[in-house]
């Protein structure tokens, strides 16, 4: 496969190069010429400095064809109170081709499976969040006329580092049907009782659904996971192909992920190669750890990638996710806090995606 995921071609050997602070353009043989106090070539820029709030910074502009193959980021640790949000007060895009409209918006940290602009460690297959806070996508990710890749600071402070590097390939062409990666945003912070919550709607075209994460904060008491995930394809509309048996059984988990000690439920989490549970969390800490809140709405993140089980579709996909509970009553409707990130393979070109709600929209509970 040389290296890229979900079924594309072997291209043969292609021309490898890398963007960074220090080589913001990519071109061969002039990575790491800046100089520090070490002199030439010693380490002179190794980063971006000083995001001020409201500016959007172009990562990668690349022309040509090819295909990014491996993403990191790291951020200047956080140091105040007012800091615990950036992972999701900064949107990352995605536009290939010259398009206007991005193929990917979602919050920094949701990107990576880390909603609630809390890191957490992740060990899948194409997504790895590594201690301390070391962000890395490895989706294939094809262009046949350039790249773009930009980071906006909705933040409401400067961000004083940004630490990234793009790898990627040159080639002379791609196969005729290359799909383009995607990825999209979307949160209810009340769904509407009785109504499934939307994950991804209006995709048309030839495509490949590969992942979902999850970022749930429960609203009602008693389980929660008894939600069915449905997948529309190709012109379903009151039922679809897929729907599966519940949300815990989609993440992979079954009864629950828990178990009981002295009493007490605890919660097990989890990370593996295409699905997960790596968060968890009913406390609301500073960074000081000089006030802890217990009454927060439990946060849970999830995230599960159609890696060896891609999902196809010809025309059309909508994909979408129940809230139902589990009670001394019986089954019921609940009302949850559900965010989502849907990440998925199509050929150009795509539908404009809904409104990304402003940063205040977007923080958690």
């Amino acid at each position: 496969m040389n290296g890229m995921l979900f079924g594309m071609p072997d291209l043969g050997h292609g021309r490898s190069r890398a963007i960074n602070a220090e080589n913001p353009t990519g071109e061969k043989g002039r990575g790491g010429m800046a100089s520090s106090v070490l002199g030439k070539s010693r380490k002179g820029s190794p980063c971006l400095r000083n995001i001020k709030s409201g500016d959007t910074v172009v990562l990668a502009d690349i022309k040509g064809c090819g295909v990014i193959t491996h993403i990191w980021f790291t951020l200047f640790p956080k140091t105040t109170d007012a800091d615990c949000f950036v992972f999701r007060d900064l949107v990352l895009r995605m536009y290939w081709d010259g398009e206007e409209a991005p193929s990917v918006e979602v919050p920094l940290g949701d990107f990576f499976c880390c909603g609630f602009g809390k890191e957490c460690k992740v060990t899948s297959m194409p997504i790895l969040v590594l201690p301390v806070r070391g962000f890395n996508s490895y989706f294939a990710m094809p262009f046949r006329t350039g790249a773009k890749i930009t980071i906006e600071n909705q933040h409401r402070n400067t961000v004083p580092e940004i630490f990234y590097q793009i790898d990627y390939n040159l080639y002379d062409a791609l196969p005729e049907h290359t799909e383009y990666f995607h990825a999209q945003w979307r949160r209810q912070p009340i769904t509407t009782k009785g109504e499934d919550y939307v994950v991804l709607d209006g995709v048309k075209g030839r495509g490949t659904y590969i992942g979902t994460y999850l970022a749930l904060q429960t609203l009602e008491r008693y389980w929660w996971g008894e939600g069915e995930m449905k997948f529309y394809i190709d012109g379903d509309t009151e039922y679809p192909t897929i729907c599966g048996t519940g949300t815990e059984d989609y993440f992979g988990g079954s009864y629950s992920f828990a178990h009981q000690e002295n009493g007490r439920t605890v919660e097990e989490t989890y990370s593996t190669l295409f699905m997960g549970y790596p968060y968890y969390s009913n406390r609301d800490d500073t960074v000081h750890n000089e006030f802890h809140n217990d009454d927060v709405p439990p946060m849970r993140g999830f995230y599960r990638f159609h890696i060896p089980d891609p999902i196809y579709f010809e025309q059309d996909l909508k994909v979408t996710l129940q809230q139902i509970g589990v009670g001394h009553g019986g089954l019921f409707e609940r009302q949850d806090d559900v965010t989502t990130v849907a990440y998925w393979y199509q050929e150009a070109p795509h539908a404009p995606f809904p409104p990304l709600p402003g940063a205040a929209e977007r923080r958690p509970r």
